[in-house]
């Protein structure tokens, strides 16, 4: 796993705004404004699909049906979540750890 690094001061203001945020409502409303509702959408798929994958109780193609994703969404999310740098890993295992 490598370790990203913010590649301009925007990044790292986007990065520092999410550190700000205190508690589900707070970052609900955050995501809200930052994000179109398709983009936020998105988002959340995205993160269904990395913690599906996680728990190992899916298919590729049920975890697509289910989420009514491509294969090829589900695909990518798992290059990521195995080959990234580790920030869907460490969000899961820490989901897993508060349920």
């Amino acid at each position: 796993m490598s370790e990203y690094h913010a590649q301009n001061e925007k990044e790292v203001l986007l990065a520092d705004a999410f550190l700000k945020v205190k508690n589900r409502q707070e970052t609900l409303n955050f995501l809200r404004d930052l994000l179109t509702p398709v983009e936020l959408e998105e988002f959340a798929k995205r993160i269904n699909i990395a913690k599906l994958l996680f728990d190992k109780k899916m298919s590729y193609q049920e975890i697509a049906t289910k989420l009514s994703v491509s294969t090829t969404t589900v695909t990518r999310v798992a290059q990521w979540l195995k080959r990234g740098c580790g920030g869907y890993d460490l969000v899961l295992q820490r989901l897993a750890s508060t349920s």
